[in-house]
């Protein structure tokens, strides 16, 4: 362990030195081919994050803090310089930030609310026999997913797989597991971390819900072959004899803190939008549900632990990528995005969403399908996949995953240009646009996308 962290700091500070002496007194900081050495320390990160799955959150510890100590040397924040700026950054970023940490513990204890009510158990009950059968499961993952979080959508789907096809789960059939987990929680700001931190950060629901638009052609695409090399490798046996009976104390408790989670949301962002960025009120609210109906049922406390620290790891993510000098970042297009679905493939998508909310002028319907579902396409590329790969450690081999899901690559791409080509690219206006950024977008971009996406008509 202290080898790893050895190596990866430096890694990170090797570079830093070796342009010290050029980058002093310069207020834009060091780069390297003409990219940013803070881009360059961040990707540094994600590979970390890559190379090392059992040891991410140290690695994320450590980029973050290797991230701050080069920026107070070299660069300064976007607020200020030295320790002052760092406040100032931190000040400006701790709403975002503890409503993420309270959404993400308190989604994964709502999960498993739903887990406990029985509902997943009865789910198989409707499964017909046949590929016809493994489809239907990949369907109801990608519903379950909509309004749970994608890996607790994944983890009951591959459960589920787990008992109807008598343990031998195909590889293919466990990449579309995690594609369909992914796809399901695309539109959704409740379904995915990505599009609950565009909610966070004051994009509208309806903004994201047109990503189901390719989200759906994808199952489709993928859902098939995937349901078809299962049958030929296992076919489903559904248990029709075993009673269940469902706990809908936990079914009602899942739906009023999902509620009250959407309706807080909508109120402060619509009605005391002058103080939404001065409070974690969503989070808040969350917790205050969650806690008042222990008594009722209580939360899965144990869960706690690990969910900490797997929050912990992706806020130190999100904190990476708030520190990136964004205006230096690609100019935000459709084709920017398609890209991005294909980098989070192997760079986690939590803090590409984290650069791409910062930088704005992005249509973050088709932001969240790339972001949201690109990561399915490796089984460490999303969290729903890193998730499923530990209930089946099959599933740990690039190469295999690659090959026996290749669905999954050819899913996202058809779906992205199917989505573009339905609802077409509405780059965003709202608060955390850069008019600078879209002006240039506009002049430079928009011929090479009006084919795609015509502008509508007044």
């Amino acid at each position: 362990m202290k080898r790893i962290l050895f190596l990866l700091q430096a890694i990170f500070f090797a570079p830093a030195c070796a342009w010290a002496n050029e980058a002093a007194g310069r207020a834009e900081g060091p780069a390297l081919f003409g990219i940013p050495l803070d881009f360059i320390l961040f990707a540094l990160v994600l590979l970390g994050v890559a190379l090392f799955h059992s040891k991410t959150l140290q690695v994320a510890l450590t980029g973050v803090t290797t991230i701050i100590v080069y920026k107070l040397i070299f660069t300064g924040f976007k607020h200020g310089d030295g320790l002052a700026g760092l406040g100032l950054h931190f000040q400006h970023e701790w709403v975002i930030l503890t409503n993420l940490f309270c959404l993400l513990v308190g989604f994964a204890l709502l999960s498993a609310h739903f887990e406990h009510s029985k509902v997943p158990d009865v789910l198989p009950r409707f499964l017909p026999g046949g590929w016809v059968g493994s489809f239907v499961l990949l369907v109801l993952i990608f519903i379950l997913s909509s309004f749970l979080d994608n890996i607790a959508a994944a983890l009951i789907g591959g459960t589920i797989a787990k008992t109807v096809f008598r343990n031998k789960v195909h590889i293919g059939y466990l990449a579309a597991i995690v594609a369909a987990s992914n796809a399901g929680g695309a539109g959704s700001v409740v379904g995915d971390t990505t599009t609950t931190m565009m909610w966070i950060a004051g994009i509208s629901p309806a903004a994201v819900l047109h990503a189901y638009a390719g989200a759906v052609v994808a199952l489709v695409i993928f859902g098939i072959p995937g349901a078809l090399q299962q049958d030929k490798y296992s076919p489903i046996q559904a248990d029709h004899t075993t009673v269940f009976k469902i706990d809908f104390a936990r079914v009602m408790i899942v739906a009023v803190i999902l509620i009250i989670a959407i309706g807080t949301n909508v109120v402060v962002n619509v009605k005391f939008s002058e103080v939404s960025d001065s409070f974690p009120f969503i989070g808040v609210a969350v917790w205050a549900a969650l806690l008042a109906c222990t008594p009722l049922r209580s939360p899965d406390w144990k869960l706690l632990p690990e969910t900490f620290k797997g929050s912990l790891f992706l806020l130190s993510l999100v904190v990476c990528a708030s520190l990136m000098p964004v205006e230096k970042l690609p100019i935000a297009s459709w084709g920017t995005a398609l890209g991005l679905g294909y980098v989070s493939a192997v760079f986690d998508n939590i803090p590409l969403t984290a650069l791409a909310i910062k930088q704005g002028g992005y249509d973050w319907g088709v932001l969240a399908y790339t972001v949201g579902f690109g990561g399915s396409m490796v089984w460490f590329g999303s969290s729903a996949g890193v998730a499923l790969s530990n209930l089946f450690p099959e599933a740990k081999s690039v190469a295999n995953w690659i090959r026996h899901g290749w669905m999954v690559i050819v899913a996202y791409t058809v779906g992205f240009f199917v989505m573009l080509t339905l609802v077409g690219w509405h780059p965003s206006a709202d608060r955390y646009h850069n008019p600078a950024t879209q002006a240039e977008q506009s002049l430079h971009s928009a011929p090479t996308e009006q084919p795609l996406a015509p502008p509508p008509s007044h």
